[in-house]
């Protein structure tokens, strides 16, 4: 087992609350550690490579709305790491685009080189480790222990979890139940949706309307964009379709095999004649899609040691409502 010094702050998760909370801890001079069990930090700022191109396969796009958010996106932009991409989608041949007068934003080479940005802006105090699954959290009376698969642990005076929130409560195991009554309810009110999400590599054009994306809130597939027209993949064109949450409850427990399929079938009319898919990939994301939220952007826990919870669950479902709840969090952790 390796014991690593005494810590400030775990965060446990990369994704963009916890390394908005790492930053900002880390600047005001708490010595942070970010654990995440992926290849590397981002969390749903997901994007991977495949038949030669490239796909962002959890979040899409995002958009500004607040002064706060605004700062990082006016950094991003000054250094042309993203861009406009639409002012919204069409729904189909029968649906016009749908605006809300709020600019979808890209990133240029996907969604996951933002987050690989917000890490390496961090101060030096924060620690990132990656490709650590956290088995087990416990209280003890100077503050938490976390202990990884591999029998690491890691002391801190205070935690953040930024997991999925059923994802977190069962890493805090019998811990939970040192939590006030009313945070144990209020964080298993708080419900996801699935989401199958495929990847096919496509011989030929592929025919989607500007800027090469639908969006179809009522339909089975309810996203459908092309990678290659977004400014992503230069290499292929490479499709990204997520199912709805009903098409992805209905399916979760399906073969790879025949989600796929499944879902190329939908895909069909949109290919040109003559086009052809090439190779496919399937990602499952069992908590993407928060439908009940926490009315605030954080739960700081009571009668524990310094314990909060934040994630895109909590208040605003939007890649935006993430960093703002790791901001917050971390604020009130720091």
């Amino acid at each position: 087992m390796t014991e690593v010094n005494r810590l400030d702050v775990v965060i446990v998760g990369a994704g963009i609350s916890g390394l908005a909370a790492a930053r900002l801890l880390g600047g005001r001079g708490q010595k942070v550690l970010v654990l995440d069990k992926g290849r590397s930090v981002g969390g749903r700022l997901a994007t991977r490579r495949i038949g030669g191109g490239t796909a962002d396969h959890g979040a899409q796009f995002f958009t500004v709305r607040s002064p706060e958010f605004k700062q990082v996106v006016d950094r991003w932009l000054a250094a042309n790491q993203v861009y406009v991409w639409a002012n919204g989608f069409s729904a189909g041949s029968l649906g016009g685009v749908e605006h809300d007068g709020h600019p979808r934003f890209a990133a240029r080479g996907g969604m996951n080189t933002l987050a690989k940005s917000l890490a390496a802006d961090a101060d030096e105090n924060v620690i990132f480790q990656v490709n650590v699954t956290v088995k087990a959290i416990t209280l003890t009376a100077e503050g938490w222990t976390v202990q990884d698969d591999a029998g690491n642990s890691y002391f801190s005076r205070k935690l953040l979890l930024t997991p999925p929130v059923p994802q977190s409560v069962a890493l805090l195991g019998d811990t939970i139940n040192q939590l006030s009554a009313a945070d144990r309810e209020a964080l298993t009110l708080i419900e996801y949706a699935p989401n199958l999400c495929g990847l096919f590599v496509v011989a030929g054009d592929v025919l989607l309307p500007e800027p090469g994306a639908l969006q179809r809130h009522t339909e089975p597939i309810s996203w459908i964009a092309d990678n290659q027209r977004k400014g992503i993949s230069d290499g292929a064109r490479v499709i990204t379709a997520h199912g709805s949450p009903g098409m992805s409850r209905k399916y979760w427990d399906r073969s790879d095999a025949d989600v796929l399929a499944t879902i190329q079938g939908a895909l069909q009319p949109f290919l040109a004649e003559g086009a052809s898919i090439t190779e496919s990939a399937l990602k499952r994301w069992r908590y993407a899609l928060p439908t009940v939220l926490h009315p605030e952007r954080y739960l700081l826990a009571n009668g524990v040691a310094p314990l909060a919870f934040a994630g895109d669950a909590f208040y605003e479902a939007r890649v935006e409502g993430a960093y703002l709840s790791g901001l917050a969090a971390g604020a009130a952790l720091a």
